[in-house]
């Protein structure tokens, strides 16, 4: 015989009774059926909800009302679809008991309080009605059924709230339960008697901790869980995404998940099964092909280390300390003895090799009693100062990682806490079993949703994931965005999931907790956002919607931006970005940067901010990490000076060179940026700081394009309406170089300590005469590249080169992991 149970997501409303209908049915034909039942869906709620309105002295009428309308209405439907449902008993039925209930209401508003023992009666009225709903609807289609009343057989002991069954006894009163399927059996889950016969409940979802008692006590050979999810999983699929269906799960591992907050399992509920080795079936009513889940002594072949992880919250923590615990025989358990004579349960107990101090962890709910019972108990060693005072915190949630093969698995434990550090949690507390099938850590509870998606990447995907929020929406931002777009398919082909979940520019933030559909046109959802950019909205973003991974980058050249990178690495998120103003800030700036990103686990990637989309950046670190000493460097490097000096040796003039590269997009939004040197100048400063290298830009020599003073103080259009004033002096030093068979190039150079950023005019046995058109090139003499220089090459101007160069730096935020299953 099978014990199934039917929670009340899988009693909603007529059509779902008659789906339990269905699959009861069919498993009493074979195997015959016992059948518990929760409370209606939203039932227990309201009448919860009704005694609280009675003892505060509100109106509770209306939700009364309500309540009526759900049950009968559930009544009425049923009879429309049944012929022969014996519609008139249900409802007199139903109105006997919800008469009582609100003489129960108008009592306990009258005394402003609800007794337990009378909470106990109200709080199980919808199982009651659920079972005379179910047996209607068997009656009528002729199945013979018995509604079995669980006071009269299950005997219980505890609060009337909260009470705990006694199998043993429990299982001598079935004597006269007949269990060799000839009568379907029906009965309310949730309800038991205590010794004095008063009706008891079991606890808020404990219709299956009753399906497992009565399965001990019938001796039946499965207990199938029906709920509305497939079967367990190794997370809350409601909170990470891609969370995996566990095809089996031994006794032990399952309590371990029910215990530390598993939604699918009520904590009691494993108990009674193991003991009697009663196989338990975790299934969907919505989806009743689904194999579910088996919970047995078979272990699964598929998960063979790490089962699941699970998540407690509304946790506090005690901390009894003091120099009275030191060798102190009898004070933990005193402490523990406080805690189960008030009916405390304990989630986890940890202690400090120096005896000094005792932690352990309760539900936040009974915090001020065992607070108060705690002080009571050793107000005298208070007094004497032999404890300190007990210290309590709050807001907690205990993250667990559970699996019987754990202890054959090397290094599980490292990678565990590996994976907190880069969710960036502190570990307040944390035990691990004697029995290694399990590993608990007490952290913050806001930072729970979080630490389980990054634990749970790390142990059971091969995904990898960036969320990333861009910052500036000019030529390189936008082309990027363009880029993410065009490999979202197929990055995620390889696993790595990209996702842009913000845009700003630099009056609006545009924000979007599933992504920016990038395929679609998003400047006119950013021009209608209604909210600036600030690094508190983007952390409040990120911790309200969980995100693993979190990157910004800033394609900005704004000086206001790059002076918050530290800020944002201390508040969790990678910085990428092509923007020079921080690397070439003030050395203490500079050096700020790298601590912070150090002491953080952040990344701090900035390649494109010397050549565009060549990797300097990334081959002088490898130099310089292998050892290498900077001997000289000399180089173009500006794609945009480039491309200008290119054209200068074919005829152009300064001023028609200047407008087709701007034209062109190879240079910054002004032209007098690239032209004045500055941008050469913050390039140099950053290699030679790479070479370690103590300078400012101040000690940079710079010999601009443009005379000084040129045409400052006027707007764009102005400048480049006045740049033709210097074709005549250009074209002579053209003339000139060209007489002694040279060309003039733009060239950045660092010999010692001293960085020069000059025009030369260079001859054609020199290298740099054939780097034109947009072009970088860069010469590197050094001790392992000497007298032959390391010389790097390759296109350096326009949006598309730097956006790909940034695209390449995002990918490199994404943290090593070895898979593990």
């Amino acid at each position: 015989m099978k014990v199934l149970k039917f929670g009340g997501s899988s009693l909603a409303d007529a059509p779902r009774y008659l789906r339990v209908t269905d699959i009861s049915t069919a498993t009493h034909q074979t195997d015959g059926a016992a059948v518990v039942l929760s409370a209606p869906k939203g039932v227990t709620n309201a009448l919860s909800l009704l005694c609280e309105q009675a003892a505060a002295g509100e109106d509770f009428q209306p939700l009364f009302e309500k309540l009526t309308s759900t049950v009968t209405g559930i009544a009425s439907a049923l009879n429309e679809t049944l012929t022969g449902f014996e519609y008139a008993n249900v409802i007199d039925f139903i109105d006997t008991h919800l008469g009582v209930l609100k003489q129960h209401l108008e009592g306990i508003k009258l005394l402003g309080v609800a007794p337990d023992n009378v909470s106990a009666g109200i709080l199980s009225i919808g199982e009651y009605i659920s079972v005379t709903l179910f047996s209607a609807i068997l009656s009528a289609k002729d199945i013979k059924n018995r509604i079995i009343d669980p006071v009269s057989y299950i005997l219980a002991e505890g609060d009337y709230l909260d009470s705990i069954a006694d199998v043993s006894l429990s299982k001598a009163r079935f004597t006269d339960v007949p269990n060799d399927g000839s009568e379907l059996l029906i009965m309310p889950g949730f309800v038991a008697a205590n010794e004095d016969g008063e009706k008891v409940t079991l606890g808020r979802n404990g219709s299956d901790y009753s399906a497992a008692i009565l399965a001990a006590c019938i001796d039946a050979s499965c207990c199938e869980i029906w709920t509305d999810v497939d079967g367990v999983y190794n997370a809350d699929p409601n909170q990470v995404e891609g969370a995996v269906l566990l095809d089996k799960l031994t006794y032990q591992e399952a309590m371990e998940l029910s215990y530390f907050g598993a939604k699918v399992l009520h904590p009691k509920t494993i108990g009674p099964i193991a003991q009697h080795h009663i196989p338990c079936l975790i299934r969907n009513t919505l989806n009743p092909a689904a194999p579910g889940t088996l919970i047995s002594n078979e272990k699964s072949e598929k998960w063979t280390s790490v089962k699941g992880i699970s998540q407690l919250d509304d946790v506090t923590m005690f901390n009894v300390a003091g120099p009275g615990l030191k060798g102190m025989v009898g004070m933990a358990s005193r402490v523990f003895e406080v805690m189960s004579n008030a009916n405390i349960s304990i989630s986890l107990i940890t202690q400090s090799s120096s005896e000094y101090s005792i932690s352990f962890c309760i539900q936040s709910k009974d915090a001020p009693k065992a607070l108060q019972l705690l002080e009571d108990a050793f107000a005298l060693e208070l007094q004497n100062q032999l404890l300190d005072p007990i210290e309590i915190r709050q807001d907690l949630a205990i993250v667990t990682l559970v699996g019987d093969g754990m202890r054959q698995t090397k290094g599980l434990a490292a990678k565990f806490f590996n994976s907190l550090a880069q969710a960036r949690v502190n570990n307040v507390a944390i035990a691990q079993g004697s029995s290694e099938r399990s590993i608990s850590t007490v952290i913050e509870s806001k930072r729970a949703k979080k630490a389980v998606k990054v634990i749970h990447q790390n142990f059971f995907s091969d995904r990898h994931t960036i969320d990333v929020f861009l910052v500036g929406c000019g030529n390189v931002g936008t082309e990027l965005l363009s880029q993410i777009s065009k490999q979202q398919p197929a990055l995620l082909k390889r696993n790595i999931q990209l996702r842009v979940y913000g845009i700003a520019n630099s009056r609006k933030l545009l924000l979007n907790s599933q992504g920016i559909d990038l395929s679609q046109d998003w400047q006119p959802a950013l021009a209608a956002a209604s909210e600036g950019l600030s690094i508190e909205r983007l952390q409040q973003f990120a911790n309200d919607n969980s995100l693993i991974n979190p990157v910004i980058v800033d394609c900005t050249s704004h000086e206001a931006i790059a002076e918050q990178y530290v800020a944002m690495m201390e508040n969790g998120f990678h910085v990428v970005t092509p923007n020079k103003k921080a690397n070439t800030s003030s050395m203490a700036y500079y050096r700020k940067l790298r601590n912070t990103a150090l002491s953080t686990n952040r990344q701090y990637l900035y390649e494109t901010t010397v050549g565009a989309g060549l990797p300097v950046i990334d081959n002088l670190q490898k130099l310089f990490s292998a050892g290498d000493v900077l001997h000289r460097f000399e180089g173009i490097l500006s794609g945009s000076l480039s491309y200008v000096f290119g054209k200068l040796d074919e005829g152009m003039t300064l001023s028609e060179a200047t407008a087709t590269a701007k034209e062109n997009g190879f240079t910054e939004p002004d032209p007098r940026d690239d032209l004045s040197g500055m941008d050469v100048a913050r390039k140099l400063l950053i290699m030679a700081r790479e070479a370690d290298l103590s300078l400012e830009l101040s000690d940079i020599e710079i010999e601009s394009v443009l005379p000084e003073g040129f045409a400052e103080d006027c707007s764009i259009d102005e400048f480049m309406q006045q740049l033709p004033a210097l074709d005549d002096g250009f074209k002579e030093r053209v003339e000139s170089a060209k007489a002694e068979g040279k060309v003039l190039r733009y060239i950045g150079s660092i010999e010692g300590d001293k960085c020069k950023v000059t025009i030369q005019a260079v001859p054609a046995s020199n290298p740099l005469s054939q780097v034109k058109d947009g072009e970088n090139a860069l010469a590197i003499n050094s001790d392992y590249y000497n007298p032959i220089p390391y010389v790097i090459r390759g296109y350096g101007a326009g949006g598309t080169v730097t956006a790909a160069g940034v695209f390449a730096d995002i990918l490199r935020t994404m943290p090593w992991k070895q898979m593990a299953h």
